[in-house]
């Protein structure tokens, strides 16, 4: 467990570019400070210099590039890293392991092997496979396709905070006679044939069916090829099979046989986004999903209030879904490396995701786990994008005496550099200006106003890039601004004494809800319908968007109000796969959804901040003091 902690430490210094306290990252972790100073101390042992983090007044900061290595050096074997090969050895052991020869193999004891063996058994869920005990030996059990499907786990494992390590990839799949740089060339040549013939696949999707090539290669090579698959291959998988064919041949030094042809080719056809050049009657678009995807989305229009009821892209959403639904009927898991960024950093469109794929798995009977919520979330996001660009237009008026071209060139340069995000509506020549009567969100002068004001710039004639990003920042400071005055507003409406909860000692979400839920259900302002459909969304996918915040909440709104009850964990509580300090139970009604995103968003926003985190949570000893922090942090 210990290597393990120092692995999860090493992401989390990773990913935060600045400094950070041994009580904060305690907290992430759910251990205590003591632990983590200790952790650090090992960590920095492991490499020549001790350098690999860094201390000081402010806490603890990684060294990138020796912390880096360090991570990619798996000379010492993890337990994960034991785990995988225990697994491995299982899918090559016809007559399965005997415990006692492979502790001694793997150099641990016989109980750590029975440990492994425990949470191999978790490993198989979903896999059809099985483990049959007969006094110390054990034997795998289940056919070749679902020991693929395993091997690809072991892979997906890898695919943790955001990357894709092929190399990972490559040694937790155990795919040792499969050559690394293999994997690239395969993946481009990949997506340049099918785009001959007609298709479109994106990068994530094209090197998971590297991964599964080269799945299929190395197990062809140990002896265990597919001899046949269910069903006729139809005209696409004929297609497609020449080309699987061809570049396995070419890249992966195997010649795979009709039942693994058929197999990839099928494969391929799930994870096709779209036809790149195909006709709408070459698509074959199924109608039962074509018109449960128009409804879902609908739904979710209606109740989020965004607009993304467009026919094309309805069209787009149902293609993609028509291949959802094949990967689930075949157990074939996909995993996105952007998934935890989309839900951190886009909630409301990863929200609105969550209940378009909801609607979906309750029509069609399949499964959406929180990956294939975010190819929806990537969908959802492309088709809001404009929208979402369009509203945070900021005015501005240039206020520019002096020569008569001068304001023309000033005007130029500000709309070449900065877009569309800023729209110059007004251009003043006077040395005197009616400075009162400017009414635009920003004011660039190339004079001194009388007053200065956070939407005032001051430039000179001839704008240096400083200066642009002098406007730039004006213009964020600004829209964050606004969008947390709204927010402040809106805790001010929700938030009540009585629903404040400190300490939140729970180790368990549905207890923490449940809990969160009571003082809101004794006001009526939600019923055990409320809290029981929130369970339920919380186990569609984890409602922690931060490190820090968890937001349950249901998918229906319901609430005879909104209102929050904020719940504060003394340290931390575990939240799906992640630690939270923060519970915030939002209950929306159907009258007041134009909250919705406000709250969700904004408060997401200021409590992924972890300055401003510690500083709620330090000081915010009761519901008082925790509202004057958090409109402290909002006011700025």
């Amino acid at each position: 467990m210990t290597r393990q902690r120092q692995d999860q430490l090493v992401a989390l210094l990773l990913r935060d570019r600045g400094w950070t306290t041994a009580a904060a990252l305690a907290d992430l972790l759910g251990v205590t400070p003591r632990s983590v100073r200790s952790y650090i101390a090992q960590i920095n042992a492991r490499t020549a210099d001790g350098d690999a983090v860094e201390s000081g007044p402010s806490g603890y900061r990684a060294h990138r590039p020796v912390l880096a290595g360090l991570r990619a050096d798996h000379t010492q074997e993890t337990p994960r890293d034991r785990l995988h090969r225990l697994v491995r050895v299982l899918l090559e052991a016809e007559d399965g392991l005997d415990i006692f020869a492979t502790a001694e193999r793997l150099f641990v004891s016989e109980a750590t092997v029975e440990a492994d063996l425990a949470r191999v058994r978790g490993l198989l869920d979903g896999t059809e496979l099985h483990l049959a005990r007969s006094g110390p030996r054990v034997r795998l059990l289940g056919d070749e396709l679902a020991q693929r499907r395993l091997v690809s786990r072991l892979a997906h494992e890898e695919m943790e905070e955001g990357t894709f390590d092929v190399e990972a990839l490559r040694r937790a799949a155990g795919l040792g006679t499969v050559d690394s740089a293999a994997f690239g060339a395969f993946t481009r040549e990949l997506t340049a044939e099918l785009a001959s013939l007609g298709w479109y696949v994106n990068e994530f999707a094209a090197a998971d069916v590297a991964l599964h090539s080269a799945i299929a290669a190395d197990r062809v090579l140990r002896g265990h090829a597919l001899q046949s698959t269910h069903g006729d291959p139809s005209p696409d998988q004929r297609r497609l099979t020449a080309t699987i064919d061809s570049l396995s041949r070419r890249h992966f030094e195997v010649s795979l046989g009709p039942g693994d042809l058929q197999h990839l080719s099928s494969l391929v056809l799930t994870r096709v986004v779209a036809p790149g050049g195909a006709t709408r009657e070459q698509v074959r678009l199924d109608p039962q999903i074509e018109a449960t995807v128009r409804e879902a989305v609908t739904h979710a229009a209606h109740g989020y209030l965004v607009d993304i009821v467009e026919e094309e892209f309805i069209r787009r959403l149902s293609l993609h879904v028509q291949n959802l639904v094949l990967r689930s009927r075949e157990h074939a898991t996909v995993r996105n490396p952007l998934t935890r960024s989309l839900k951190s950093a886009y909630p409301m469109i990863f929200q609105v995701a969550v209940s378009i794929a909801s609607h979906v798995a309750q029509r069609l009977d399949v499964e959406i786990h929180d990956d294939e919520i975010a190819y929806i979330a990537m969908h959802v996001g492309g088709r809001l994008e404009r929208s979402r660009m369009a509203e945070s237009v900021l005015t501005a008026t240039i206020v520019c005496p002096g020569y008569y071209e001068l304001h023309e060139l000033l005007r130029s340069r500000i709309a070449g550099a900065l877009g569309p995000s800023i729209e110059v509506v007004g251009v003043e020549t006077q040395a005197d200006p009616d400075w009162a009567a400017l009414d635009t969100d920003l004011v660039l002068t190339t004079i001194e106003p009388p007053q200065r004001d956070e939407r005032t710039v001051t430039l000179p004639p001839f704008l240096t890039q400083a200066d642009l990003e002098r406007i730039t920042l004006a213009a964020s400071r600004l829209r964050r601004g606004r969008r947390l005055a709204r927010l402040r507003e809106e805790l001010k409406r929700y938030l009540s004494a009585d629903a404040f909860i400190r300490p939140l000692d729970t180790n368990d979400e549905e207890q923490a809800i449940r809990r969160l839920a009571a003082p809101l259900a004794a006001r009526g302002i939600i019923d055990q319908g409320y809290i029981d459909r929130t369970v339920e969304r919380e186990q569609l996918s984890s409602t922690a968007f931060t490190e820090a915040l968890a937001v349950p909440h249901a998918l229906q709104m319901t609430a005879s109000r909104t209102a929050i009850a904020l719940g504060i964990a003394e340290g931390s509580v575990p939240w799906g796969d992640a630690r939270v300090q923060v519970v915030a139970l939002v209950a929306f009604s159907e009258e007041e959804r134009e909250a919705f995103q406000t709250i969700f968003e904004q408060l997401v926003e200021v409590f992924s901040e972890r300055a401003s985190v510690q500083r709620i949570l330090r000081r915010g000893h009761d519901f008082e003091s925790f509202l004057d922090e958090l409109v402290a942090v909002i006011d700025g």
